[in-house]
């Protein structure tokens, strides 16, 4: 007996269904068939149509097919229902017999019977089901359940049944040979599995051991092998994925907040959304004060706001593609009146009637503790919110240390120890992305994303606007599409080349995926997942989102990483004020090439390769004496990808004062033999310098001065002079100003190993002492705790002597890059011969003047211009060594 129609329990079993069946886990025949075994045959009839009533307007298509199946298995009378049964008995027991005679014919008699139930059956909708959707209903037929398996189902899984709307030929014979009954059944007339009738214990028995050893077998065969494409993922758990949407009697919708998850694969923000059954509104609300919070972190800059731009215009195409749309509001009073994004979320709960909010979860602190606000407040009045975790490959705020210990923190090394000696929750397969989404039948009021002001150009003051980001607009594909575009080019050739070459910066070795991975244009997840499929699995990109997840580890640590150095005696340091060197700095003017041109690609297209980030880094730092804060702070404006955590982490890091110290300092000239050794990228970014040698072409300022001449550089006019030119002595002062720190802050210099001492947070020193953050066991007051942390050996031995110059220390940190005695060979060569050049040239200027003062002089007319032309010396090879015109002239 089924339960009770009105009880509980049966309207529990019923959404439970449509839920199924709205992410694709059943097909509409199934979900009949069960809505029938649970309802009873009377309560279906009468209740059915207004179950699916409100998917009239969601999805027309799904359920016309279920008021077909409806209208079908009501539509006959006793009579047929008692006919066909009696038919299928006979064919049963003929089958039965059959597999008793030999065991061999068995699978046939099986597939016979198969087929005769899918060609009486109705034709599954396009709705997809999960990989291996092979198992087993249950259909009421004449108050009886019976088993039934489901074909093959459509999708890249699996192959679509060829249709059949007539009866089987077997089955019309033997309803034919029966003599008992009257009439035949018409070749048109589809017959419904669930109205199968009653048949004996022994037929019911062998029936069912043959479906079973049919769901063995197809269970085998439909069994996932191992496919040579690497992106083998969770097909259909959410892929295929429709809804209800809102009316009268349907459930309320659901909010999709959208921040720093502009994706639509592998999303569970969004596929927990689409889970509720109910209509989904995304929603995105712009607040740049909460965005930055406390302190001075710059966390959208102009980039980012860009970029940002760029990529809700591109979500929203994609949500306008699946039948969606993107709600836009901004809380500084521009456009919709709201203050925060908790009176956003108010406002739209109230214009909509939402009772759930769902987002990805922030783990910067001042965002963490905006979302806990709005979570509790909305909480407080009915709506239900959801945080998910997905931005990081492992929540930062569940990295523990226990069992791993404090030594070596601020390594990516000790980080991946604590990860592994914690496990946390695994990390699953990527989801693929709905083709559609349930719409509500009313759509609150947002504003155009034009007003958010994240694409605003300044203008000049005769009106016309300055178009800064125009080189970032033709760099990059801002779409999500564009992202994994980039990753499978990056797969399929650069990353065979990352581990030795990643450093290069005249070749594409890297994935440039960054900005992708900020904003989430591409999950974490989805990256180390196609990382690992590609069969070639370097362990340096792999590390590279552990030193992601590592940065935000930090920064949960340490809420004013961006702005205060951590290491105490470091906030006293001696930087220089001298603005101009960081202008000049900024704007890729100081005279080093290879500086230069990163710096001008920073500018042009908001992005770099890490090796050059540590290149601009090292000479901001070591050699212009300048704070780490304001290369933070121009990271944080110009790039594309600009990341509070890690751009602090990193900065902190060179800057001397972080968790962990940089063991080298990038040399702005010798370093370039490594990354740019035929001066390409030079050529690219700084075009002036292009006609110089490769062997020059870093230290232009090396050159003759007729080289110059014929190159077309000239100093201070189409390049600038060095800002600074003793590098060594501007870095020997640089080392003892840490010395002097050192030195003076002595209470946080361990005297046994010579590190220095930084103080732990609340979080570590709980760990340290046995207890777990996880359970609330937090110290909060008592004595200062001091941890000793990696400290360069070069600061190391500089603490006896503190006015020893870097030259004289053994453990000298200064990368010199790769210098080989050809090259050495080679420059010397070229200055001997445009010496050479350069003494007749300058011989033959002096005759020619002398020669005109004479005429002068004497009244005689001017001579002739020459019309001697260039020509090479005989031993000469390279292509400086011209000897110019009027030379040539004046030695005939």
């Amino acid at each position: 007996m089924p339960p009770a129609a009105g009880g509980e329990d049966t309207k529990t079993s019923v959404r439970k269904m449509l839920r199924e069946l709205l992410l694709g886990r059943e097909d509409p025949e199934g979900f009949f068939g069960l809505c029938v075994s649970v309802l009873g045959h009377r309560d279906t009839r009468s209740q059915f149509p207004s179950l699916i009533q409100p998917l009239s307007t969601a999805n027309n298509s799904l359920h016309s097919t279920l008021t077909s199946i409806y209208l079908e298995y009501f539509s006959k009378d006793e009579d047929d229902e008692l006919e066909i049964a009696l038919a299928l008995s006979l064919l049963e027991v003929k089958d039965q017999l059959q597999s008793t005679v030999t065991k061999e014919s068995r699978p046939q008699v099986r597939d016979g019977l198969n087929q005769q139930i899918q060609s009486d059956s109705i034709q599954p909708t396009s709705v997809s089901q999960p990989l291996g959707s092979s198992h087993t209903q249950l259909a009421a037929a004449g108050g009886r359940k019976t088993q039934i398996i489901d074909s093959p189902q459509t999708g890249p899984w699996g192959k679509l049944s060829p249709p059949q709307t007539t009866r089987d030929t077997e089955l019309q014979k033997n309803t034919h040979k029966n003599k008992d009954i009257k009439g035949t059944l018409g070749s048109s007339q589809n017959v419904g599995v669930s109205r199968l009738s009653a048949s004996s214990p022994k037929q019911d028995a062998a029936r069912e051991d043959d479906q079973m050893v049919e769901k063995g077998d197809l269970d085998q065969s439909e069994k996932p092998k191992r496919s040579k494409n690497r992106r083998q993922r969770r097909k259909g758990c959410g892929q295929q994925v429709v809804g209800l949407s809102c009316s009268p009697s349907g459930p309320p919708p659901v909010l999709l907040w959208f921040r720093r998850d502009l994706r639509l694969c592998d999303n569970p923000a969004l596929i927990g959304s689409l889970e509720v059954g109910a209509p989904v509104i995304p929603v995105f609300i712009w607040s740049p004060e909460e965005e930055e919070g406390p302190g001075i972190t710059v966390a959208m800059g102009g980039a980012c706001k860009y970029w940002l731009h760029q990529a809700l215009s591109c979500l929203r195409s994609s949500l306008e593609r699946i039948g969606s749309h993107l709600v836009c509001l901004k809380t500084d009073g521009e456009g919709k009146e709201v203050g925060s994004s908790l009176q956003a979320l108010r406002q739209l709960v109230t214009e909509t009637g939402a009772k759930m909010v769902v987002a990805n979860a922030l783990y910067e602190p001042w965002l963490k503790e905006r979302d806990e606000a709005v979570v509790s407040d909305l909480q407080r009045e009915g709506v239900e919110c959801r945080m998910v975790h997905s931005y990081c490959l492992r929540d930062p705020y569940s990295v523990s240390t226990e069992g791993v210990g404090l030594r070596g923190i601020g390594s990516v090394s000790h980080f991946m120890s604590c990860c592994r000696q914690n496990p946390g929750s695994g990390l699953g397969v990527p989801l693929d992305p709905p083709v559609s989404l349930p719409t509500p039948s009313h759509w609150p009021q947002g504003i155009p994303l034009d007003m958010l002001g994240l694409a605003r150009m300044p203008r000049r003051k005769d009106g016309t606007t300055i178009d800064w980001a125009a080189n970032i607009r033709n760099s990059w594909d801002f779409s999500e599409e564009g992202a994994h575009a980039r990753l499978e080019a990056f797969l399929h050739d650069g990353v065979y080349r990352y581990e030795k070459e990643s450093g290069r910066a005249d070749a594409p070795n890297t994935s440039c995926l960054s900005p992708y991975l900020h904003f989430g244009q591409l999950s974490p997840r989805w990256l180390l997942w196609d990382a690992k499929g590609a069969r070639c699995r370097p362990p340096k990109f792999q590390r590279k989102l552990a030193w992601r997840d590592l940065a935000y580890w930090q920064l949960t640590l340490f809420p004013d990483l961006p702005w205060e150095s951590l290491r105490p005696p470091y906030k006293s340091l001696r930087w220089s004020s001298e603005r101009s060197h960081l202008k000049a700095w900024q704007r890729g003017r100081t005279g080093y090439p290879l500086v230069d041109a990163a710096m001008r690609q920073l500018w042009l297209t908001g992005w770099l390769n890490n090796y050059m980030r540590h290149v601009v880094a090292s000479f901001l730092i070591a050699y212009l004496h300048l704070p780490w804060q304001e290369g933070y702070r121009w990271f944080q404006d110009t790039l594309v990808d600009a990341d509070v955590a890690i751009d602090a982490m990193m900065w902190q890091n060179g800057g001397m004062c972080g968790l962990d110290h940089w063991n080298f300092v990038m040399h702005p000239v010798d370093a370039a033999m490594t990354c740019d050794p035929c001066g390409s990228y030079v050529r690219k970014w700084c075009p002036e310098l292009a006609e110089l040698p490769d062997e020059l072409i870093h230290k232009p300022w090396k050159c003759p001065a007729s080289m110059l001449r014929r190159a077309g550089v000239v100093f201070g006019q189409n390049y600038p002079e060095r800002i600074v030119t003793d590098l060594e002595e501007r870095r020997s002062q640089s080392l003892q100003d840490v010395a002097v720190v050192r030195k003076e802050f002595g209470e946080y210099v361990d005297k046994r190993t010579g590190c220095d001492l930084v103080p732990l947070p609340p979080r570590l020193v709980s760990e340290a002492l046995g207890l777990s953050h996880r359970d609330g066991g937090v110290v909060t007051t008592g004595k200062q705790f001091l941890l000793p942390v990696i400290t360069r050996m070069e600061f190391k031995h500089q603490l006896d002597d503190p006015d020893a110059a870097a030259a004289s220390n053994p453990y000298n940190a200064v990368l010199r890059g790769y210098v080989s005695r050809k090259r050495d060979e080679t420059i010397a060569f070229l200055n001997e011969r445009d010496f050479t050049a350069s003494v007749m040239y300058e011989g033959a200027q002096r005759r020619e003047r002398l020669e005109s003062d004479y005429r002068r002089m004497e009244g005689l007319p001017r001579p002739p211009a020459p019309r001697g032309r260039a020509r090479r010396t005989p031993t000469a090879k390279d292509r400086f060594s011209i000897v110019p015109g009027g030379v040539v002239t004046s030695h005939r």
